[in-house]
Formats: structure tokens, C-alpha cells, sequence
């Protein structure tokens, strides 16, 4: 079984800090807001990020910046229609049924392209939509209790990811491919 982390390795980018920007058009506050979102992004990209302030961040941007669930839900299919060609395709062909997609990224973003990313087998962060509010920060360590709570102690045969803040399930992975821009190099 095969294992892939989201965002930098399937999509082209960070799709939670790209659909915050696409909501710009639509909401001025969000603009606001992006100083806190780029601080976060830096924490996350050097292994600073402390679960707890993140929780604390995006509830604070859940809210306090957008009006409600409808006005989150309606962006998703805009979004993916502007950002779709992110996708990385490559990397999605590599994907079969009984593979797994891991992220830190929401649930509502990633369900919005279920039929284009060939398996079921998906682990997210929870968002309740009606509260607005994280039930589940699906990052770090957590992505590994996720992980063992739905398929227990069994290996992955290979993982894909982006960035060492996934060190936990490299650990429990065979072989495991760092991806920069669509190219591949084997850490393990």
C-alpha cells in the first residue's frame, strides 16, 4: 500500500493558504488575517509548529474572519475550478484504489475533488462547518493515530511526502520519497 501526503506532493502548493487567498475576492477581512496565515506557513515549514496555536489559529480564522458555513462551502467549487491545474498529474496516476491520501489539510477542501484522486482511503483534519470549529488536527503525530486507528500496526510500502514534519510516518514507512515539484528522491 501506498501512502501520500497532500499539499507540496499531490497539489502544487498549500491548498488551505490558496483558498484563503481565493476568498480574498469575496471577503476584504480575510486580507487582514494573511500576516497570522504566513507566519504559521513559515512555523510549519521549519518544524515549529506547536498543534495547539495551529488549532488556535484556524479556529480564530473560522470564526472570526468568514460569516459561516455557507460562505466556506460556497468557495470550494469555485476554488477548484481555478486551482484544479495544481493538481499534480503524475503524481495522482501513481494512486491506486486501495491507497491511502494522509493531510493536515480539512476535509471539506479535499472532498471537493474525490473523483479526481482514485481512492476512497482519505485522512483529513475534521472541520465541524457548523461551529466552525477543529474537531481533528490531522498533523504530525496525529497523522500517524489516524493512520493506525483505521489500519492498526500494518506497514506502508511506500510514502510520499514533501516535508520532514511527517518524520512519524516515515518511521513506520518501507520506503519513503521526498517530492519537490514532481521529482522524486528516495530518503529510505
Amino acid at each position: 500500500m501506498k501512502v501520500f501526503d497532500f499539499d507540496n506532493t499531490l497539489y502544487h502548493g498549500e491548498s488551505a493558504v490558496d483558498l484563503a487567498l481565493y476568498m480574498i475576492k469575496n471577503n476584504k477581512k480575510v486580507i487582514l488575517h494573511l500576516p497570522k496565515i504566513f507566519i504559521n506557513l513559515i512555523k510549519y515549514k521549519l518544524c515549529l509548529v506547536n498543534k495547539r496555536k495551529m488549532v488556535d489559529a484556524i479556529n480564530d480564522f473560522l470564526q472570526n474572519v468568514l460569516s459561516g458555513k455557507d460562505e466556506l462551502m460556497d468557495s470550494i467549487e469555485g476554488f477548484w475550478d481555478k486551482n484544479r491545474f495544481k493538481l499534480d498529474r503524475k503524481m495522482l496516476n501513481r494512486i491506486q484504489n486501495d491507497d491511502i491520501i494522509i493531510t493536515a489539510g480539512p476535509d471539506f477542501l479535499i472532498n471537493g475533488i474525490r473523483n479526481l484522486i482514485n481512492t476512497d482511503h482519505i485522512i483529513s483534519s475534521r472541520i465541524d462547518t457548523n461551529k466552525m470549529k477543529v474537531k481533528y488536527l490531522n498533523f504530525g503525530s496525529n497523522k500517524v493515530n489516524g493512520y493506525m486507528s483505521l489500519y492498526g500496526d500494518k506497514r506502508i510500502d511506500c510514502f510520499y511526502t514533501d516535508s520532514y514534519n511527517d518524520k512519524a510516518l516515515m518511521d513506520i514507512s518501507d520506503k519513503v520519497f521526498i517530492v519537490k515539484k514532481g521529482r522524486l528522491t528516495r530518503i529510505k
